[in-house]
């Protein structure tokens, strides 16, 4: 028997509506907190270039709390300050069980982050798993409740030592 799609509206948008307007993170994710909020950075560093990035990021709860939504706009310029372009980022994040796990794409690249190391309200890293390609490792600390310092790096294909690719501080927007 097949119901109406008017009436399948209508239930979803009673069960939307009942749902609250945003929830914290919840259960593993909710260490994470510290991410959420719109973020501004001016100081990005390229570590292969040499050059210098700026942009946006707003992270928020999504989906009850059962998800962390990162939404990124980032311009780059070369050593001596011209600009060289930009690109847009997301990144979900979310758990499984209690396994953190995170997924990156910026139209060109898609890292799967399949662990991630929390220090409740103060730190994550995000880490892709080991196998063919290089192991990429994306940090957030809390330096203070309005700034964060980013480190993103990768441990090429068969070698041990961290290679830095970019860092920055991000700071909290203000209303």
């Amino acid at each position: 028997m097949h119901r109406p799609v008017k009436s399948v509206f209508l239930s979803a948008l009673l069960v939307a509506t009942s749902l609250p307007a945003q929830a914290g993170p919840a259960g593993a994710l909710s260490g994470l907190s510290f991410l959420i909020g719109s973020w501004r950075s001016d100081d990005g560093k390229v570590a292969d270039t040499g050059g210098t990035s700026k942009g946006t990021s707003v992270i928020s709860s999504e989906a009850g709390g059962a998800a962390l939504l990162r939404r990124d706009h980032t311009d780059l310029f070369d050593k001596s300050g011209k600009p060289m372009g930009g690109f847009d980022q997301l990144m979900v994040i979310y758990a499984d069980g209690s396994a953190i796990h995170a997924d990156y794409l910026d139209g060109q690249h898609v890292i799967h982050y399949t662990s991630a190391e929390v220090t409740p309200d103060k730190a994550v890293t995000f880490s892709s798993a080991p196998g063919a390609g290089p192991v990429f490792r994306l940090t957030y600390q809390a330096e203070s409740p309005g700034t964060l310092e980013l480190t993103f790096g990768m441990v090429p294909p068969g070698q041990t030592e961290f290679h830095l690719i970019a860092t920055g501080t991000v700071r909290r927007d203000t209303p």
